[in-house]
């Protein structure tokens, strides 16, 4: 994968994080944005996390045992620091009461622990949910890439897409509060497994089927639409429709933005998101994520010595909660990620060995329908995941 290609997904992450700030510090009557870029990160998340194991998967001398502990041990050394530092400092002030209930996001269980709630209390943490979604997804994914057969892996995908579909339709027979509608794990997990399944697909070719072709105007109009209805008044049965709808009908676009920037989008749109300030945004773009309801709750609080209103949703509270999370997310990824994440060389997926001596693995007729040799870079396994 060329520095470029990298550079264009740093980019998406900086697009999608950049919507969840909007939402947060600038929509006065509330956004889809928000969500709508957690949803990106989501798609970005099972693409990326899913290459790199199929490709660890597809070496000579191929062991579960080794690749899984390299799995864990690297994404813990990527994730758990900052998280920790961010729960630590919480815990100490109690800023805004967030001390109640802290073990279950230091589990990562924040996404249950707001179903069970059904109120975003406390809301400093409450953007810890999809972090959560995320810790859970990591925990088990890798068992099916790893474990599932080769041939199979495609099918599982698609069966767990279409559960997470059928639990939305089955939702107005649970009773359940309703934040536990858009927070326990099927509500997510059909994004994350379509970013696998992109994975997946590009393993055998990056040409895209036909189907995609033809339907992605329509979902993307589709999704515009459903995704504006949801700002609209409505009854309780059109407003799980609009839900059903603002959810399912994104996927597919942001699987194909995700796909076109992993090979390399040409023209104005892939040089902005390669631009070195754009791209080193989405490097830290865990960082900014992290940090800014910690950020926004600790301007709100300065507001005395701010001369511009930051108490209130606005172009203020954007210009200056913005630019001191990115500020609090440099100095965090400078001083203290990045070298923890140097750390991850020891920890490789496969040995050095086996990265120079490797060649494409041996395959019968059903697992070579699945294996592109030309599209083989066994040392790609143990590249950075950089913010993935």
């Amino acid at each position: 994968m060329s520095p470029a290609r990298d550079r264009q997904l740093d980019g998406l992450r900086t697009v999608a994080v950049s919507m969840v700030l909007y939402h947060h510090f600038f929509a006065v009557d509330g956004s889809v944005l928000g969500h709508l870029g957690v949803r990106l990160f989501f798609v970005l998340s099972g693409f990326l996390i899913t290459r790199l194991l199929l490709e660890a998967r597809f070496t000579v001398d191929y062991q579960p045992d080794t690749v899984l502990k390299a799995f864990y041990i690297r994404r813990a050394l990527r994730i758990f620091p900052p998280y920790f530092a961010m729960l630590g400092f919480i815990c100490l002030v109690n800023l805004e009461g967030a001390r109640d209930g802290i073990k279950w996001h230091a589990l990562y269980l924040s996404n249950f622990w707001y179903a069970l709630c059904n109120e975003w209390t406390p809301w400093v943490l409450c953007h810890t949910w999809s972090l959560s979604i995320e810790e859970q997804f990591y925990v088990a994914w890798p068992l099916v890439i790893l474990l599932a057969p080769r041939r199979l892996i495609a099918s599982i995908c698609v069966a767990i897409i279409a559960f997470s579909l059928a639990y939305r339709f089955y939702w107005p027979f649970t009773a359940t509060p309703s934040l536990a509608r858009d927070l326990l794990p099927p509500a997510s997990v059909d994004a994350l497994v379509a970013g696998a399944l992109l994975a997946v697909h590009r393993r055998r070719t990056e040409v895209w089927p036909r189907w995609i072709g033809l339907s992605l105007a329509p979902l993307t109009a589709a999704a515009i639409m459903f995704l504006w209805l949801k700002s609209v008044p409505m009854t309780p049965a059109l407003e799980w429709l609009t839900w059903i709808g603002a959810e399912v009908f994104p996927v597919i676009p942001l699987v194909v933005l995700v796909g076109c920037c992993s090979s390399g989008v040409s023209g104005a749109f892939g040089r902005i998101l390669e631009r070195r300030s754009i791209s080193t945004i989405g490097r830290i773009s865990y960082g900014v994520y992290l940090f800014h309801p910690v950020v926004l709750s600790l301007v709100v609080k300065a507001q005395p010595w701010i001369p511009v209103n930051v108490s209130e949703q606005g172009p203020g509270r954007f210009v200056i909660a913005t630019a001191a999370t990115l500020m609090l997310a440099s100095i965090s990824w400078l001083t203290f990620e990045r070298p923890l994440n140097q750390l991850k060389r020891y920890f490789p997926y496969i040995s050095p060995a086996q990265a120079h001596t490797s060649s494409p693995i041996q395959l019968n007729k059903a697992d070579a329908r699945e294996y592109d040799a030309s599209a083989y870079r066994p040392s790609y396994a143990n590249r950075d995941e950089r913010g993935s």
